[in-house]
């Protein structure tokens, strides 16, 4: 029977064995979802703010497909030496790479690797309780904070700067995180974008919700704004970026309230250096900038630094070759037509890309949808010359035989059992084990 691999359990690799197991051109298709960790859903699970139960509820759509009978989820199976993509193509009929864009891009300006200097992909990492991150003492010792860039990623790293027991305590979020947002003294952070507020990615929804934070102001100096011609009329604009105006139009009006935290909100300044002091961070300077006809921004020569003991850089995610796969470094992303993985610039039979691997880190969830299907319509139409070939047998026994140690379904259920026991234990709700020893005791029952 037809038997797919699709490596990545994020919202690209779900959507693509829905799509596979879902269609009725080819029957009896089976899927064994492959991932890395023991845990499935990707960015759903380690990239969403813990505060954000509404988007992290998508888990549930999701474990509906990895619960299919026809699918088969395998976390802690990495492909690389032990499994290379050609060993993969001998268990399997075919196989989708839905690996993602995990790096952060960099700045490239001095100072960017200060202690104290971060990715807030690292940040994210951390609070998320990924089970590759560490506690870096992110905010031990900070009292202001600099976030470059103004996407909702920025948003969300903004925001878990400003939140206090109250409202963390009943997220899932790690006890160690918890604690040290909630014992820190950061009272200033400031998000920072090289372009005015009409070029901003952030959406109106998280853009609000800093608004609403208990015990801390949004501060917006209108002159600032001013500096940008679509916010004197913005009626040209798409209505995104005309309610993103109209609410920082609302803050810049306000008084100052004196409340404990302030978030400040800054356009038109590109970083030009992180600054350090006694080996360690010790603020950002900045250039001023000025729009341009064309949509860029230009130097005008005038410099600002911030002092902040902590920088963390938003500025987007980056693709990392996949071990065995070709690779455009310039795009970030694996060589495809129609999802078809291209080597020397030919489709290679039985190897597919989805995802942000395949288009590079841009849209929403629901983007993958679309993109899971056009590279599952790819993979059908090869399908009649790709199952004829008889495969050696169940491939979970060639991954054994790899040396490989699988997280199946139940496992990844007793690690859910586990989290919901940890957080009684703590008095809190579902609590996540943060640690690869403990996430691996918990799948196997030790």
């Amino acid at each position: 029977m037809p038997h797919f691999a699709v490596v990545g359990s994020g919202p690209s690799g779900v959507y693509t064995a829905q799509s596979l197991v879902r269609q009725d051109i080819v029957p009896g298709v089976r899927v064994d979802v492959l991932d890395r960790l023991p845990c499935p859903y990707g960015l759903v699970r380690y990239g969403v703010a813990p505060d954000h139960e509404k988007i992290k509820s998508l888990q549930n759509n999701l474990r509906s497909v990895l619960e299919d009978e026809h699918v088969r989820f395998l976390g802690g199976v990495e492909v690389g030496p032990a499994l290379p993509p050609e060993r993969l193509l001998e268990l399997y009929h075919g196989v989708v790479y839905c690996v993602g864009a995990a790096s952060a891009r960099r700045l490239g300006v001095p100072g960017e690797d200060l202690p104290g200097s971060w990715s807030a992909t690292d940040f994210v990492a951390w609070y998320s309780a990924h089970p590759d991150a560490w506690d870096s003492g992110f905010v031990r010792d900070v009292r202001a904070a600099v976030t470059i860039g103004v996407g909702n990623v920025a948003v969300d790293v903004t925001r878990m700067l400003a939140r206090g027991l109250a409202e963390l305590s009943p997220t899932d979020m790690p006890q160690e995180p918890l604690g040290a947002l909630a014992a820190s003294e950061v009272r200033d952070v400031f998000m920072v974008g090289r372009r005015g507020p009409s070029q901003a990615r952030f959406t109106t929804k998280e853009l609000r919700e800093l608004g609403t934070l208990p015990d801390t102001e949004v501060v917006v100096d209108e002159r600032e704004l001013a500096l940008d011609p679509a916010y004197a009329d913005p009626s040209a604009q798409p209505a995104a970026v005309r309610r993103n105006i109209e609410a920082l139009r609302e803050w810049a009006a306000r008084a100052s309230t004196g409340a404990g935290r302030r978030i400040h909100l800054r356009f038109f300044l590109r970083p030009e250096e992180i600054t350090g002091r006694d080996g360690r961070v010790a603020g950002v300077r900045f250039e001023r900038t000025r729009p341009e006809a064309d949509g860029m921004v230009r130097g005008t020569g005038t410099y600002e630094e911030i002092p902040a003991q902590l920088v963390l850089r938003s500025v987007g995610y980056r693709g990392m070759p996949p071990d065995g796969l070709p690779f455009d470094p310039v795009r970030g992303t694996v060589p495809h037509a129609g999802g078809r993985v291209l080597r020397g610039g030919r489709p290679a039979p039985g190897e597919y890309v989805a995802g942000w691997i395949k288009r590079g880190p841009t849209g929403v969830i629901g983007t993958n949808r679309p993109c899971a299907k056009e590279t599952v319509t790819s993979l059908l139409a090869d399908a009649p010359a790709l199952v004829g070939r008889p495969l050696p047998g169940d491939p979970l026994d060639g991954l054994l035989a790899a040396g490989l140690h699988p997280v199946d379904w139940a496992g990844w259920q007793a690690i859910e059992r586990a989290e919901t026991d940890l957080g009684r234990t703590l008095g809190r709700g579902t609590v996540k084990i943060p640690d690869w020893t403990g996430l691996l005791n918990a799948a196997h029952g030790t």
